[in-house]
Protein backbone atom coordinates (compact mmCIF):
# COMPACT_ATOMS: atom_id res chain seq x y z
CA UNK A 1 0.00 0.00 0.00
CA UNK A 2 1.07 3.40 -1.11
CA UNK A 3 1.51 6.12 1.61
CA UNK A 4 1.43 9.75 0.09
CA UNK A 5 3.98 12.17 2.28
CA UNK A 6 2.15 14.67 3.63
CA UNK A 7 3.81 18.10 2.34
CA UNK A 8 4.04 19.45 5.80
CA UNK A 9 6.07 16.26 7.16
CA UNK A 10 8.34 16.07 4.11
CA UNK A 11 9.22 19.55 4.96
CA UNK A 12 9.74 19.37 8.38
CA UNK A 13 12.01 16.14 8.95
CA UNK A 14 15.61 16.16 8.14
CA UNK A 15 17.43 12.63 8.32
CA UNK A 16 19.90 14.12 10.44
CA UNK A 17 17.36 15.58 12.48
CA UNK A 18 14.97 12.14 12.72
CA UNK A 19 18.03 9.63 14.87
CA UNK A 20 18.00 12.16 17.97
CA UNK A 21 13.70 12.59 17.58
CA UNK A 22 13.22 9.12 17.29
CA UNK A 23 16.01 8.54 20.21
CA UNK A 24 14.15 11.23 22.15
CA UNK A 25 10.81 9.52 22.16
CA UNK A 26 11.84 6.43 22.22
CA UNK A 27 13.84 7.47 26.03
CA UNK A 28 10.49 9.30 26.76
CA UNK A 29 8.52 6.40 26.46
CA UNK A 30 10.82 3.94 27.89
CA UNK A 31 10.72 6.35 31.07
CA UNK A 32 7.16 7.28 31.00
CA UNK A 33 4.07 5.14 33.15
CA UNK A 34 1.68 5.76 29.92
CA UNK A 35 2.61 5.70 26.17
CA UNK A 36 -0.82 7.70 25.88
CA UNK A 37 -0.27 10.70 27.85
CA UNK A 38 3.78 10.69 26.50
CA UNK A 39 2.08 10.37 23.01
CA UNK A 40 -0.29 13.12 23.64
CA UNK A 41 2.52 15.80 25.18
CA UNK A 42 4.15 14.61 22.00
CA UNK A 43 1.45 15.42 19.40
CA UNK A 44 0.93 18.94 21.19
CA UNK A 45 4.73 19.65 21.67
CA UNK A 46 4.80 18.91 17.43
CA UNK A 47 2.01 20.71 17.14
CA UNK A 48 0.28 17.51 14.75
CA UNK A 49 -2.78 18.61 15.48
CA UNK A 50 -5.54 21.33 17.16
CA UNK A 51 -6.75 18.78 19.54
CA UNK A 52 -3.67 16.72 20.71
CA UNK A 53 -6.15 13.64 22.32
CA UNK A 54 -4.82 10.49 21.07
CA UNK A 55 -7.90 8.07 19.47
CA UNK A 56 -7.92 4.76 19.07
CA UNK A 57 -8.91 2.78 15.77
CA UNK A 58 -9.75 -0.61 16.26
CA UNK A 59 -7.66 -2.44 13.14
CA UNK A 60 -10.11 -5.70 12.42
CA UNK A 61 -8.58 -9.14 12.55
CA UNK A 62 -8.43 -12.58 14.49
CA UNK A 63 -8.14 -12.35 17.89
CA UNK A 64 -4.79 -13.38 18.97
CA UNK A 65 -4.45 -15.41 22.04
CA UNK A 66 -1.54 -14.67 24.68
CA UNK A 67 0.83 -17.28 24.73
CA UNK A 68 1.64 -19.18 27.96
CA UNK A 69 4.82 -16.65 29.09
CA UNK A 70 2.37 -13.94 28.59
CA UNK A 71 0.26 -15.39 30.91
CA UNK A 72 2.95 -16.17 33.32
CA UNK A 73 3.91 -12.24 32.84
CA UNK A 74 -0.02 -11.56 33.49
CA UNK A 75 0.01 -13.46 36.97
CA UNK A 76 -3.02 -15.24 35.48
CA UNK A 77 -4.18 -19.04 35.05
CA UNK A 78 -4.53 -20.80 31.40
CA UNK A 79 -8.44 -20.57 32.11
CA UNK A 80 -8.56 -16.82 33.03
CA UNK A 81 -10.17 -14.96 30.02
CA UNK A 82 -8.00 -12.35 28.16
CA UNK A 83 -9.19 -9.96 25.87
CA UNK A 84 -7.44 -8.88 22.70
CA UNK A 85 -7.41 -5.08 21.01
CA UNK A 86 -5.65 -4.04 17.87
CA UNK A 87 -5.42 -0.59 17.65
CA UNK A 88 -4.09 2.59 16.09
CA UNK A 89 -3.08 5.32 17.66
CA UNK A 90 -4.03 8.47 15.72
CA UNK A 91 -3.39 12.47 16.66
CA UNK A 92 -5.14 13.97 14.28
CA UNK A 93 -4.76 12.67 10.55
CA UNK A 94 -1.42 11.45 11.70
CA UNK A 95 -1.28 8.29 12.97
CA UNK A 96 1.99 7.74 15.28
CA UNK A 97 1.78 3.93 16.25
CA UNK A 98 0.25 0.44 16.06
CA UNK A 99 -0.40 -1.44 19.75
CA UNK A 100 -1.75 -5.28 20.27
CA UNK A 101 -3.24 -5.24 24.10
CA UNK A 102 -3.81 -8.80 25.80
CA UNK A 103 -5.60 -7.27 29.21
CA UNK A 104 -7.32 -9.10 32.54
CA UNK A 105 -11.04 -7.96 31.57
CA UNK A 106 -11.20 -9.14 35.89
CA UNK A 107 -8.79 -6.87 36.76
CA UNK A 108 -10.83 -3.57 34.95
CA UNK A 109 -13.72 -1.86 36.45
CA UNK A 110 -16.91 -2.82 34.33
CA UNK A 111 -17.03 0.94 33.00
CA UNK A 112 -13.22 0.55 31.85
CA UNK A 113 -14.04 -2.44 30.29
CA UNK A 114 -17.14 -1.18 27.98
CA UNK A 115 -15.57 1.99 27.07
CA UNK A 116 -12.58 -0.37 25.72
CA UNK A 117 -15.67 -2.45 24.24
CA UNK A 118 -17.37 0.58 22.52
CA UNK A 119 -15.30 3.69 22.50
CA UNK A 120 -12.14 5.02 20.42
CA UNK A 121 -10.47 5.69 23.34
CA UNK A 122 -7.01 5.01 23.84
CA UNK A 123 -5.98 2.03 26.71
CA UNK A 124 -4.07 4.01 28.89
CA UNK A 125 -6.48 6.41 29.20
CA UNK A 126 -9.47 4.41 30.13
CA UNK A 127 -7.22 2.92 32.88
CA UNK A 128 -5.71 6.17 34.35
CA UNK A 129 -7.21 5.85 37.48
CA UNK A 130 -5.42 2.09 38.17
CA UNK A 131 -2.26 4.45 38.54
CA UNK A 132 -0.54 1.94 36.11
CA UNK A 133 3.32 1.34 36.30
CA UNK A 134 4.85 0.31 33.06
CA UNK A 135 7.50 -2.49 33.21
CA UNK A 136 9.34 -2.31 29.73
CA UNK A 137 10.20 -6.09 28.57
CA UNK A 138 12.17 -5.64 25.05
CA UNK A 139 13.31 -2.48 22.78
CA UNK A 140 13.70 -3.10 19.12
CA UNK A 141 14.89 -0.55 16.56
CA UNK A 142 14.12 -1.81 13.54
CA UNK A 143 16.02 -1.10 10.84
CA UNK A 144 14.94 1.02 7.65
CA UNK A 145 16.09 0.40 3.62
CA UNK A 146 17.03 3.50 1.78
CA UNK A 147 17.81 7.15 2.25
CA UNK A 148 16.34 10.04 3.84
CA UNK A 149 14.19 10.62 6.51
CA UNK A 150 11.89 7.75 7.33
CA UNK A 151 8.17 8.32 5.78
CA UNK A 152 4.90 8.34 7.66
CA UNK A 153 4.08 4.82 7.67
CA UNK A 154 7.79 3.77 8.12
CA UNK A 155 7.67 1.54 11.59
CA UNK A 156 10.31 3.63 13.95
CA UNK A 157 11.10 1.03 16.71
CA UNK A 158 8.62 -1.59 19.20
CA UNK A 159 8.62 -1.72 22.74
CA UNK A 160 6.70 -4.65 24.49
CA UNK A 161 5.59 -4.07 28.07
CA UNK A 162 3.61 -4.59 31.15
CA UNK A 163 1.13 -2.46 32.83
CA UNK A 164 0.74 -3.25 36.71
CA UNK A 165 -1.90 -1.43 38.94
CA UNK A 166 -0.42 0.88 41.96
CA UNK A 167 -0.39 -2.13 44.03
CA UNK A 168 1.75 -4.17 41.65
CA UNK A 169 -0.85 -6.51 39.89
CA UNK A 170 -0.19 -7.22 36.36
CA UNK A 171 -3.33 -6.51 34.17
CA UNK A 172 -1.87 -5.77 30.57
CA UNK A 173 0.61 -6.69 28.17
CA UNK A 174 1.21 -4.25 24.71
CA UNK A 175 3.47 -4.64 21.87
CA UNK A 176 3.72 -1.30 20.68
CA UNK A 177 4.95 -0.19 16.96
CA UNK A 178 6.12 3.52 16.74
CA UNK A 179 5.80 5.27 13.09
CA UNK A 180 7.16 7.62 11.05
CA UNK A 181 4.27 10.13 11.57
CA UNK A 182 5.94 10.66 15.12
CA UNK A 183 8.36 12.73 13.52
CA UNK A 184 6.66 15.20 11.59
CA UNK A 185 5.60 19.21 13.29
CA UNK A 186 2.28 20.84 12.52
CA UNK A 187 2.04 24.07 11.07
CA UNK A 188 3.68 26.90 13.47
Amino acid sequence: MLVPVLPAFAETVQPEGAAGLIASLRSRILAGHSATAVLEAWCAERGLAADPHLVARRVPGLDKPPSAAQRARLDIGPDEPVRYRRVRLSCGEHVLSEADNWYVPARLTPAMNAALDTTEAPFGRVVRPLAPARRNLALRPLERSGDGPPGPADPLFEVDAVLSTGEGLPFCEVAETYLGAVLGRGPR
